[in-house]
């Protein structure tokens, strides 16, 4: 069980998303986290839901941490109220320090990256690399096809139910954050081969 859960990382779009109020949820996650006491991680920017989920737990008095490549400094992206803000080299630096800085992982809608970001950190929890919890905000029903894609890889046999199950999937702040404080990771490893099933 995560109960030493201090720090959740944010994955999410730095676009505001259309058709439906991704911003404001965005912000409403931030602030769910400060008011749950815990530290926000995320990428460091001031723009679309990054800087929506920043803002929100700013507002609400938590402490926010960004990490920004300097090829994304330079275009005066970064957030200018940050309780810290960490300037690394490239986006493999930054996607390291953000898994090192967090006990959990959440995605909110995004594009590629946050899709990259937020499977990477499944792979490596599916492979016994970390024990952490990792997420879906579900907000407005933006993951639910992907996550019946995920349910056909384990229907196909490319992913195990209980990696699958893994998977954090909340439409509520409030119940993300308890879902993540009550994860508690299975005591499996990955297999590779059709025999080891």
């Amino acid at each position: 069980m995560t109960r030493d859960l201090k720090t959740l990382c944010v994955y999410c779009g730095s676009n505001p998303g259309t058709g439906f109020d991704y911003t404001g949820t965005a912000r409403g996650l931030g602030r769910a986290i400060a008011e749950a006491g815990l530290r926000l991680v995320y990428g460091g920017a001031r723009v679309g839901c990054m800087g929506a989920v920043a803002d929100g737990a700013l507002e609400a008095g938590g402490t926010v941490v960004g990490i920004l490549p300097e090829a994304l400094r330079a275009r005066e992206l970064a957030h200018p109220g940050l309780s810290e803000l960490h300037i690394v080299g490239s986006m493999h630096e930054r996607k390291s320090l953000m898994a090192d800085l967090s006990d959990g992982f959440v995605a909110l809608p995004g594009g590629a990256g946050t899709l990259e970001e937020v499977f990477e950190m499944w792979t490596w929890a599916q492979l016994g690399h970390h024990a952490k919890p990792v997420a879906f905000f579900d907000a407005g029903g933006f993951y639910r096809p992907l996550i019946g894609f995920l349910d056909q890889l384990v229907t196909t046999g490319f992913v195990r139910p209980h990696h699958r199950d893994m998977l954090i999937v909340a439409d509520d702040p409030q119940a993300l954050i308890a879902a993540c404080r009550a994860y508690e990771a299975p005591v499996v490893t990955k297999w590779i081969g059709r025999d080891e099933r």
